[in-house]
């Protein structure tokens, strides 16, 4: 699943109807055209990768771009990097 450059309050909702159609499947997130992360979607994929972790269904974020990576730094949210690989 590609995410979008711009994640934001408008790109949110549509976020969340992509990962809630595939849930309970293995989810592969290419985050190589991420510019900007707001904090809705980031709270999404944070829940997402919990909920995919419950149901033991392996969820990942690869190739994180440069923004993608700073922004989950600067929010705190380090496992998700972690979890990039930073490929």
């Amino acid at each position: 699943m590609q995410l979008a450059s711009v994640l934001d309050l408008a790109a949110a909702r549509p976020l969340w109807s992509q990962l809630c159609a595939r849930r309970r499947q293995q989810i592969e997130i290419d985050a190589s055209a991420v510019d900007r992360l707001g904090g809705q979607c980031l709270q999404l994929l944070l829940a997402a990768k919990q909920a995919w972790a419950v149901d033991g269904v392996p969820f990942s974020v690869v190739h994180p771009s440069q923004a993608f990576t700073d922004a989950l730094r600067l929010s705190g949210a380090n496992e998700l990097v972690a979890e990039a690989g930073r490929e």
